[in-house]
Parts: C-alpha cells; structure tokens; sequence
C-alpha cells in the first residue's frame, strides 16, 4: 500500500494495553514500520481504507523522526496536549481523508 513497507501483528498485547487505555474495542497502534492490532482482524483493518491511512501516516512519521526520536516527541505531545490533540494524531486524522 502506497509503497510503504509494514507489517500487520494481531492480537498485540501493546495494541490491548492500547485498548484498554483509550477504552476502544478496536485499536491498532504502531511500533515502527508494524502495526499491532486488538479487536480487529488483519483483513478487517485493510478493509477500512481511513483506518489505514492513519496508521500509514504513524509509520511515515516513524520514518522521518527515527524510532526513538518518534516515540520521545509522541509522549512530549501526548503529555503536552493530550491524545486527540497531539500533531502526531492531527496529522494522521487529516491523512485518513487523503
């Protein structure tokens, strides 16, 4: 998809805490250039073009700033402005609609 290399883990204790945390039935949350899935199957989440994109944008993001550089400015944003108003989460919000 989009040339962009990834890989696709289901039932991933990261994505279970993940669920957990944000209270959501489905969750997928990105680790590098891997998806970890909770709730949603592998065919399920590439059915949903949007949901996708999303994590696509997460994984460019890994790209640009570096695994842990990615992972430092996500939690300094998260902590910074909370979850739904971190850059990291705007721009993937806006990239489900590219």
């Amino acid at each position: 998809m989009e040339g962009i290399d990834f890989s696709i883990l289901e039932h991933s204790f990261p994505a279970r805490m993940a669920a957990y945390n944000l209270k959501a039935r489905k969750v997928a949350i990105v680790f590098g250039n891997t998806i970890h899935l909770y709730g949603a199957t592998t065919k399920e989440f590439l059915e949903n073009t949007a949901w996708v994109k999303h994590e696509l944008c997460h994984i460019r993001q890994y790209k640009q700033y570096g695994f842990w550089g990615f992972i430092a400015r996500y939690l300094f944003e998260s902590l910074r402005s909370g979850y739904y108003n971190n850059r990291f989460e705007v721009e993937a919000r806006a990239a489900e609609h590219l």
